[in-house]
């Protein structure tokens, strides 16, 4: 059975999707058949997503959401459960990586990545839960997919909170399986290495920005649409498979 065969009739919540790896899934599982909720705070873009999508006989809506805002959250779902009723699938995406060695005290840097890496997962992931336990309840696939970094379990320099938050990441989607696993939701953890997204972009670190410079000119990255496809086949294995744990790298990476 083909992915869109497996994927169609779906309905799907991508956070993050404004750009990058988001914008890729989003695509994908609208290719694929399912009708995509479109989270992210940058509205503009997300109309122009969606937009294309339809254009292209994809169905999508886009929810301005800031997943470090309760009320927020709450106000996406409500508007995801308005337009398209139950959702069945959630690729936890949004994040940011903001790198500097922890004695420069950069506390906000901190605070902004836990809140969105971590407690915005959590908060994505209880304001949809239910769902994805009743649709797996009903018989139907459900899936839970959490993107979280190599950065998780491979310790870079200057990068210990971010890559402490995807290692929270990580050990919250184990856990996860544990509890949700035997209600039947599939819960899926994706780490990608080196690949070309706008989170550099928000680096302040001259330094280090050179550094992650340096590594993409000598390491041919993965590319957005690459960490798609793979969430894309994740989610249209047969219910009762579930690709717990990946880890997608450059082939050049080591």
């Amino acid at each position: 059975m083909s992915n869109t065969a497996r994927t169609a009739a779906r309905t799907a919540v991508v956070t993050g999707a404004a750009s990058g790896i988001g914008t890729a899934t989003a695509r994908a599982l609208a290719a694929d058949g399912a009708r995509v909720a479109l989270l992210a705070r940058r509205t503009d873009r997300l109309d122009t997503l969606a937009a294309e999508i339809t254009a292209a006989g994809g169905r999508a809506i886009a929810v301005t959401a800031d997943v470090t805002d309760q009320a927020s959250v709450d106000a996406a779902a409500k508007a995801v459960h308005d337009a398209f009723g139950r959702v069945d699938l959630v690729v936890n995406n949004a994040g940011v990586m903001l790198p500097n060695p922890v004695a420069a005290g950069r506390v906000d840097e901190w605070t902004r990545m836990i809140d969105t890496n971590l407690t915005g997962v959590l908060r994505v992931i209880d304001a949809f839960t239910a769902d994805l336990a009743a649709a797996a309840a009903d018989g139907r696939p459900a899936d839970l997919v959490n993107v979280s970094s190599i950065a998780s379990h491979i310790a870079f320099p200057d990068y210990a909170v971010y890559g402490a938050t995807k290692a929270a990441v990580t050990q919250l989607s184990a856990a996860l399986r544990t509890e949700l696993g035997p209600r039947d939701v599939r819960v899926s953890n994706i780490e990608p290495g080196l690949t070309d997204t706008e989170l550099p972009h928000a680096i302040d670190n001259p330094e280090l920005r050179g550094q992650l410079d340096g590594m993409f000119q000598q390491i041919p990255s993965l590319t957005a649409e690459d960490i798609a496809e793979l969430i894309a086949f994740t989610v249209s294995r047969p219910k009762h498979v579930n690709l717990r744990h990946t880890v997608i790298l450059p082939t050049r990476q080591a």
